[in-house]
């Protein structure tokens, strides 16, 4: 029952937001959990205003305010009275002139007690908005920082993947417990191809027999 009530109020938000109501605009990816729907409600919201660029900016800056220590305790300290969380955050949102429909998606997280959820929406959304403009996501992690050269490589074989249209947005990592090789991220793809991993499997296998 729970779960249903609140699919109502995200659905409610999207189909609300403009006149005549009219459906739920799917983004171009899907990210699950609370974090997802309520960011595909604001991308739903968003892109019928045709302001999606708009209310990407204004998250980054939401985001910036949550840095401040008063503004973290605001939205991730449960034991602070919704209804005070919702008159603060309004008033600052408002304060920053932010666009109406994020003023009131940030209203809306704080009305159902969701303001502790507010970076993951933020990210969610940073997601989907990467996928419209083409992006794919790639996040690298090897052992050791990478060379120019061996960054251009890894590049040149990723690209590989790509669709027409499309374009790579790389992120390097360097874990030194993963010891050699390298684990790869790429939209819904996951390669470990670690030191680290290959001895652990190693090991398991000796175990075995």
């Amino acid at each position: 029952m729970a779960a249903a009530g609140f699919g109502k109020q995200v659905r409610h938000f999207s189909t609300t937001v403009i006149k005549p109501v009219s459906k739920l605009i799917q983004p171009p990816i899907q990210v699950y959990g609370v974090e997802g729907r309520y960011a595909t409600a604001l991308y739903s919201a968003a892109s019928k205003q045709k302001n999606l660029d708009q209310v990407e900016k204004e998250l980054s800056r939401v985001k910036s305010l949550m840095k401040d220590p008063k503004m973290t305790t605001v939205f991730m300290n449960p034991h602070i009275k919704r209804s005070i969380k919702q008159k603060t955050v309004n008033d600052v949102m408002t304060k920053e002139k932010l666009s109406t429909i994020t003023i009131n998606f940030i209203n809306l997280l704080a009305e159902n007690g969701r303001l502790s959820f507010t970076p993951g929406v933020i990210s969610a959304f940073g997601k989907m908005m990467s996928a419209h403009r083409g992006e794919v996501l790639c996040s690298v992690t090897t052992a050791q920082p990478l060379d120019e050269a061996s960054l251009a490589e890894l590049k040149n074989a990723l690209n590989g993947f790509l669709q027409k249209g499309e374009t790579l947005q790389l992120e390097t990592k360097s874990d030194p417990s993963v010891l050699g090789g390298m684990i790869v991220s790429i939209g819904d793809k996951y390669v470990d191809m670690s030191t680290k991993t290959k001895i652990q499997k190693l090991t398991k296998i000796m175990r075995e027999t």
